[in-house]
């Protein structure tokens, strides 16, 4: 049976992106956070999960050769990975071993549990994070928090209405200030 991760970075005062949309503030180009960025991104046989605006951001940065420069290991990962992305308004996905999905993200993903060995984890996304942790259907969060306060932003939970009970599984932190936290479910 296959597992839904997030992985995603939050501000101290627990926002994703600021109130442009704007994620720039969480990449960190330290050799200790590059190193972990690269082993997980290595992903092995694993699947991204994305909705449209964080899939076209990806798609319009990995593939580049500034991508390919500057984080070689993570830029393999995410342009070799099998990739879903779950749009209503996009027509085409052209990045390399994408597929859309047009309707159904709750039952598609329910799909992709039961028949796939392979681990999927969500990258941004706020709208399928939220969608997906109503119904059940992530098995972990990653969550790094940054040491930045913005003030504004959007939070990865918008739209939950529900208590998600979550339990600490594990923790590191890192010489830049970033700290993973592994949440499950409850």
């Amino acid at each position: 049976m296959g597992k839904v991760s997030v992985f995603n970075t939050l501000s101290v005062d627990g926002y994703f992106t600021d109130v442009r949309g704007d994620m720039s503030w969480a990449h960190k180009t330290d050799p200790e956070w590059i190193a972990f960025a690269s082993d997980n991104a290595k992903g092995g046989d694993g699947m991204l999960l994305f909705g449209r605006v964080t899939y076209e951001m990806m798609a319009s940065y990995w593939p580049t050769e500034q991508a390919k420069k500057a984080a070689p290991l993570v830029a393999r990962g995410m342009n070799d990975l099998a990739k879903v992305v779950f749009s209503r308004s996009l027509d085409v996905a052209t990045w390399n071993n994408t597929r859309l999905v047009k309707t159904g993200l709750e039952d598609e993903v329910r799909t992709l549990k039961r028949t796939s060995q392979k681990s999927m984890t969500i990258l941004g996304s706020g709208s399928i994070v939220s969608q997906l942790a109503r119904e059940g259907l992530i098995d972990e969060y990653q969550l790094v928090v940054s040491p930045i306060v913005l003030g504004k932003g959007r939070t990865l939970f918008e739209g939950v209405d529900i208590k998600l009970p979550l339990k600490l599984v594990r923790s590191r932190s890192f010489q830049n200030g970033n700290v993973v936290l592994w949440y499950e479910p409850a």
